[in-house]
């Protein structure tokens, strides 16, 4: 007895042939191609769309709570911020010594 059922998909003839060619590529069949589709999709609805920038955000926060960063004003943080680029200016328009 059959564990799956089957189920028909239409789609455009381009899309047909992208799908072909890349089951072909990764060594798959179709419905393993599709099957894997339709789990990464489920997967992004169920995540929040800026997850990673949100942990992204946290992990720099707590690396400068750790270096004690977290206690400068917002003032010195852009006179920090104008010296950086400042630096940068510089090492960007010096010219090599010949």
């Amino acid at each position: 007895m059959r564990t799956s059922k089957v189920v028909s998909v239409s789609m455009p003839p381009n899309q047909l042939k992208q799908v072909e060619r890349l089951a072909k590529k990764e060594n798959r069949t179709m419905s393993e191609l599709i099957r894997e589709a339709l789990r990464r999709y489920q997967q992004q609805q169920e995540r929040p769309v800026n997850a990673d920038l949100i942990a992204a955000l946290r992990a720099v926060q707590e690396d400068a709570n750790r270096a004690g960063l977290d206690k400068l004003s917002q003032r010195e943080i852009n006179a920090e911020v104008a010296a950086s680029r400042r630096e940068h200016r510089r090492k960007k328009t010096k010219q090599p010594v010949e």
